[in-house]
Parts: C-alpha cells; structure tokens; sequence
C-alpha cells in the first residue's frame, strides 16, 4: 500500500467507525498479543461495543480515538485513543492507549501522524498537563517513535503482561504538555 503523508486524513472516529475500527483493533491484537493489554480473544467476546464510550469521547474533554486513512475514501490504516483519568486528583493526565499501524502502511509516518495529531489536540484540552503510555520494552521502534515526540521513560513494570507463557516488561513513559 501507498501511503502519501500530504494525502493522508486523520480525523476523530466516532460511533459510525465502530465495525471499522473494531476490525483494525483485532488484526492489532492477532498481530502483536504482547503490544496490548487486551487479547484477541478478550476483544472479541467482549465484541464491538465495548468501544462505545470512547468513540462518542470529547476532545475537548481528552477522550477519544483517532484514525488514520490514506485517502477520503480509503480505509482505516491506523488508531490511536487518549484517554483522561475521570478522578479529581489524577484528571491532569491523560493515557495513549490502543496504538496500531496495519502492517501494510507501517514504516511510512503514520504513526508519528497520528501521534502527533493526538497530542495537538491533547494540547487544547483544558487543565490536561501530561501524557503517559507504557510500551513493551523491547520494542525499539514504539519507543524511538514515542522518545521523537517527547516522551520520556519514568519507569519500568517488570513482568507486565504475560503472553503465550511469556513474561513482557513495559516502559512507563510521560510527556508533560506546554
């Protein structure tokens, strides 16, 4: 797939996007089980609704999902969510959740679109002053994308998740906003 940064639309998802977006979580989840907390197997018993909530998030509240297109009429290539801690004390912060690139536009800047597009709007919202993400800790080209944009690692939780009998450490990583 082609993939043109000058042709490519990000835009906010919302509850028409559910089957698309659903569709593009589950090839993530299928493709890199040790990239989100979620299994493939979890999703899809919970199924598409599950997501309900977040495609009618706010921006301007800090909550919602991104995509990525290649075109107006082409479909969802990418996804990427914020979502904003609910509690009075922790509502500053925000977490990166549910990052994805399908295979066949990976290595072509749509990821750092996305990212970049989501923290533009992170930006705006009003009293949000970090955002956080946890990415496997070898996962080295997450991690220079995420260190490019801003993020810095603040930690490290050993044994995260455990995948096909496999333990995985995540990197904590924050971006204070200015």
């Amino acid at each position: 797939m082609s993939v043109n940064l000058d042709s490519l639309l990000i835009r906010q998802l919302g509850p028409a996007d559910r089957d698309a977006y659903f569709q593009l979580r589950l090839r993530g989840l299928k493709a890199h089980p040790a990239s989100f907390g979620q299994s493939y197997d979890e999703a899809l018993a919970k199924g598409a609704a599950q997501h309900d909530a977040t495609l009618q998030g706010s921006a301007a509240e800090g909550t919602f999902l991104l995509g990525a297109y290649a075109s107006a009429d082409a479909p969802l290539i990418g996804v990427v969510g914020l979502l904003r801690y609910k509690s009075d004390k922790e509502r500053h912060k925000a977490n990166v959740v549910g990052m994805y690139v399908a295979h066949e536009a990976a290595g072509r800047g749509v990821g750092r679109a996305l990212l970049s597009e989501l923290l533009t709007r992170a930006a705006r919202v009003d009293g949000l002053r970090q955002v956080q993400l946890t990415v496997g800790s070898r996962n080295d080209t997450a991690r220079k994308l995420y260190e490019s944009l801003g993020f810095r690692k603040y930690g490290c939780e050993v044994g995260a998740l455990y995948v096909d009998g496999v333990f995985h450490d995540e990197d904590l990583m924050a971006r204070f906003l200015s």
